[in-house]
């Protein structure tokens, strides 16, 4: 046995001496040329004068000071073209192919990982040699570079590869050895779309620990994270904020890019942190200077536009009126979305943005196409010509798209165009992908195919049967999906953005229906997602708020505090009151307290005002609300709109022949406390109205000597004439009720009441009595207000 032993030995010695050079690189002439190379063309210059000399790691080191020197420079100074596509380059990539078996792991990894970064494609033999290389060697990484190697694995987008998978379960199995958050957050951001629940929680959990510990400051960690968590779909607050907290103090070093990116991932994931927000709006505006060239201008554009005041968006659109011509296809696109986002009603910068985009349509994939059609129609741009070519372009791309989702949105902006007619075979790639569709996809395409039938059916008859029919299978693939429904976050997650006439008329009731069979499934990491979309639907499910209550109270130390609001909504919204329900208000408020200041401002405000709307007043929420530092703070978010719509308009107009001209009622009225309503006037008592001087600011009284001004306390009995009253008058719209029923909400019953504390006589119009059959007429009408104002 000794022989046998001695030559294993033997054998492990020469193995290992292969890569172990001492002092070669101390002594090596070569290698010092290398390290004092200043440029790329110097070291490729130097491959070119000794091919026959470079060994492995000559090879390895010039790729990788190759990457360096490119790295080291802003993007738009850098040439990786140039050197992908230089003679010496190609002759490093074969000599690095050549000797791929003599290569230590480290040299391997770096290997693939540089020319990753220097363009070098997937498919290319170099790349798929050495993964396959990387491959067999998997199991004796180091984690650091296990990560490395997962990098390069996403660079190639093999996210759900079975190597990818190896390298998950070999995170599993090491994951308490980690104890570094920059490679850990690298690796859970590589392995994200293979992780199971339980994996994801375990991640989660380490993750926070390294935060916790101090063992990282720096914010690329935090970003990978937050990117995680968008990509697994969680939203777990605890961790966020974690990694908030670090991007505020990181702030002097964040870029456009990253702001970016950050921005992105916080609404995907429904975060909004008001500080975070305002930091960056900052950030960024000292960064406008800086910011000359159209890369990285547009960078700046995308992300400080929406957040920005008038000033300063009207310098950031001209400045991009300047430089509209050197955009990138690429730049194109990402200004014209951001201008749309921005409500840009700029008509030179449009309409000079549309023309460069005409030029470089071609260029664009078909996602890029509808982004470009929607945001062109949200700008209202008058460009016929340019609608046409990209009409066409959406038929092109739907005849030959197999992804559900790009046909549901291809189909839904194509609908959008003002064209009268549609592509025969528009129909028939719809029916072929509807099976594989989601509730999402059938919304939008029940959208546009809604939309088609009440469009064309006057003059296409034919087609307008197919659609009606197409309709029917859709409605069909939408029910069967909700009956075969197993999984309420999966529902909830398809759920998120359907809403509208096909949700309320087919989906509503087999959704509710699906919510009581899985409502065992309400636990305490969906009950506030579940809660908020019950109050988008406008419905009163009174089994389903009754889990909700019960989920709530018995696990309200796991719910994140910002949650009680969403969880609370529905029953305040609803005006409804579950069992125990002061238990239910009184641990959501108790979850809350010790931290009313890290809500954001308007989330608190919200919160205020949903537990108001149950007539629950907590002393310590209301000091925190109407303090000095919180109301500066909340300052800088308010943004206000008042507007009258038709039925109002139409009331305004028979309450002025009623009480004897325009000039007896006021219309858009702020009360005191700030409360909106439709119309006001005054009776004395004898109940005859009194008119209004100046319908925006006086009122005369009784003797004409004290006029009455909304600024002044004007609820005090002497300015009002001796026995007289306010009146409003209110036109309650359907979202004042609850969807299936009459009952009233609870945010007008509660404003209501408050009218009626502070002196003001409540007339409320509810919309199913006012378009009744009953009140079909001008005469009906103003008899039906006569009753109303003027009864005892």
């Amino acid at each position: 046995m000794l022989p046998l032993k001695m030559l294993r030995f033997k054998h492990i010695y020469y193995l290992s001496m292969r890569f172990y050079h001492p002092g070669v690189k101390g002594s090596d002439f070569l290698w010092y040329q290398l390290d004092n190379c200043s440029n790329e063309d110097q070291v490729l210059d130097l491959v070119g004068k000794n091919k026959a000399k470079l060994a492995v790691m000559h090879v390895g080191r010039a790729t990788e000071l190759l990457w360096q020197f490119q790295k080291e420079k802003p993007q738009i100074l850098r040439s990786i073209d140039y050197i992908r596509n230089h003679s010496q380059f190609m002759v490093l990539r074969v000599l690095a192919e050549n000797k791929i078996d003599q290569m230590d792991d480290e040299t391997l990894v770096d290997m693939l990982y540089n020319a990753l970064r220097l363009n070098v494609e997937p498919h290319d033999s170099l790349v798929q040699q050495l993964v396959m290389e990387a491959w067999g060697r998997i199991e004796r990484f180091g984690m650091p570079m296990l990560s490395k190697f997962a990098v390069c694995l996403t660079d190639q987008h093999l996210y759900h590869s079975p190597l990818m998978g190896e390298i998950a379960d070999i995170v599993s199995r090491k994951l308490e050895s980690i104890y570094d958050a920059r490679i850990l957050s690298s690796l859970m951001l590589s392995i994200s779309a293979l992780i199971s629940k339980c994996f994801r929680n375990r991640l989660i959990e380490k993750a926070e620990f390294l935060l916790d510990t101090g063992y990282t400051s720096q914010f690329n960690n935090s970003r990978r994270i937050v990117q995680f968590l968008r990509n697994v779909k969680f939203s777990y607050r605890p961790l966020l904020e974690k990694c908030n907290a670090i991007f505020l103090q990181s702030i002097k070093g964040l870029d456009a890019d990253n702001i970016s990116i950050i921005l992105g991932v916080y609404q995907s994931l429904h975060f909004n942190n008001c500080d975070f927000r305002l930091a960056v709006k900052w950030r960024l505006i000292e960064l406008i200077n800086t910011q000359t060239d159209p890369t990285s201008f547009v960078r700046l554009f995308a992300v400080l536009g929406p957040l920005s005041g008038t000033v300063v968006r009207k310098r950031l659109e001209s400045a991009a009126l300047l430089m509209v011509e050197e955009f990138s296809p690429s730049q194109t696109l990402a200004v014209i979305e951001t201008m749309a986002e921005m409500e840009c009603r700029n008509p030179q910068l449009i309409q000079q943005v549309a023309s460069t985009l005409s030029n470089h349509l071609d260029m664009y994939k078909p996602l890029d196409a509808a982004k470009i059609t929607q945001a062109l129609l949200s700008l209202h741009c008058q460009k016929p010509e340019l609608y046409a070519e990209l009409r066409q372009m959406l038929i092109r791309y739907l005849h030959v798209s197999v992804v559900p989702y790009e046909i549901s949105m291809l189909t839904r902006v194509l609908s959008q165009l003002p064209s009268p007619r549609t592509d025969h075979l528009i129909p028939a790639r719809i029916d072929d992908v509807l099976p594989q569709c989601n509730l999402s996809d059938l919304n939008a395409f029940a959208i546009a195919i809604t939309k088609w039938v009440r469009n064309g059916s006057s003059y296409q008859p034919s087609t307008a049967a197919v659609h009606v029919k197409l309709l029917q299978k859709l409605n069909m693939c939408g029910l069967e999906r909700l009956q075969k429904a197993n999984d309420l976050d999966l529902l909830l997650e398809e759920l998120k953005y359907v809403g509208g006439e096909w949700f309320e008329e087919v989906l509503a009731e087999e959704t509710m229906a699906s919510f009581e069979r899985l409502k065992g499934q309400i636990t305490w990491s969906n009950v506030a997602e579940l809660a908020l979309f019950l109050t988008k639907t406008n419905c009163l499910h009174t089994g389903l708020l009754d889990q909700i209550a019960s989920v709530t109270l018995q696990h309200i130390n796991k719910i994140h505090f910002s949650a009680t609001y969403a969880i609370l909504l529905p029953f305040n919204v609803f005006n409804y009151d579950p069992p125990q329900a002061e238990d239910l208000f009184e641990s959501c408020v108790q979850r809350s307290r010790p931290h009313f200041n890290a809500f954001d401002p308007h989330l608190l405000v919200l919160f205020g005002y949903s537990l108001a709307l149950a007539s629950y007043f907590p002393e310590d929420l209301i000091r925190t609300i109407f303090s000095v530092n919180f109301l500066a703070k909340l300052d800088s978010q308010l943004d206000s709109n008042v507007s009258i719509g038709p039925v109002q308009q139409q009331i305004h107009e028979i309450l002025g022949q009623l009480l004897g001209g325009s000039n007896y009622v006021k219309a858009a009225v702020f009360t005191p406390y700030y409360y909106f309503t439709d119309f006001e006037c005054v009776l004395d008592k004898h109940r005859k109205p009194i008119p209004y001087v100046d319908q925006n600011t006086v009122f005369l009284s009784k003797n004409g000597r004290e006029p009455w001004r909304p600024d002044k306390e004007f609820l005090e009995e002497k300015y009002l004439p001796p026995g007289g009253e306010r009146v409003v008058i209110e036109f309650l719209n359907a979202k004042a009720f609850c969807k299936n029923s009459h009952h009233i909400k609870g945010e007008a019953a509660m404003k209501k009441r408050h009218l009626e504390i502070l002196g003001y006589r409540v007339i409320q119009i509810p919309h199913f009595e006012w378009n009744s059959m009953e009140l079909s007429t001008k005469d009906a009408w103003i008899e039906y207000l006569k009753q109303k104002i003027f009864a005892e």
